[in-house]
């Protein structure tokens, strides 16, 4: 069965657009993403990075982000325990500190490896917490997240053969029953 890297692209792209629209990210939020190249591909997370499955679902997202001015953080693999590639702005921004490690397609990920690549001043921080985001094959962005995420279901649930998991924060509830919240 042959990739279509152009529906990969068109997916990750139309699913990036609603997450931002269903989430409200403004100006400098910081959307992650988490993904498995080899899990667009239909293969088991970890065991076939695929630097042009990469591609297509970074062209798909990065683009979307840059027009609302969201950051991207992109999820390292396990073997970089999850390490994040952000702008250096934002790692500034967020006050995150750097730390020293350069992501490669099969130690820190396809997807990763090309966010490095294209950043203007790449940084990788080890913890974010960002507005909303998107799991793409199964790569447990939960940590990655402010304290209080709430799942989003898109159409399209896949973005190539890989099951896609999104979710958007919110602010804590804090008080009892007299408490009013907008």
């Amino acid at each position: 069965m042959e990739t279509n890297f152009e529906q990969i692209t068109a997916q990750a792209r139309t699913a990036t657009r609603q997450l931002l629209d269903i989430a409200g990210l403004k100006e400098g939020d910081i959307f992650v993403v988490g993904c498995s190249s080899s899990e667009v591909l239909g293969g088991h997370i970890g065991k076939a990075s695929s630097l042009e499955a990469a591609q297509a679902v970074f062209e798909g997202i990065y683009p979307a982000l840059r027009e609302r001015e969201v950051y991207l953080a992109a999820q390292c693999c396990e073997h970089l325990n999850r390490v994040l590639i952000v702008e250096g702005a934002c790692a500034e921004r967020y006050g995150y500190e750097p730390v020293c490690v350069v992501p490669q397609p099969k130690a820190g990920g396809s997807f990763a490896a090309r966010a490095w690549n294209t950043f203007a001043r790449p940084a990788a921080v080890e913890r974010i917490r960002a507005h909303a985001g998107m799991d793409i094959g199964g790569t447990l962005i939960g940590m990655h997240l402010r304290e209080v995420a709430v799942p989003v279901r898109l159409s399209p649930d896949h973005i190539g053969r890989a099951g896609l998991l999104c979710a958007r924060t919110r602010p804590k509830y804090i008080g009892g029953s007299r408490a009013v919240y907008e």
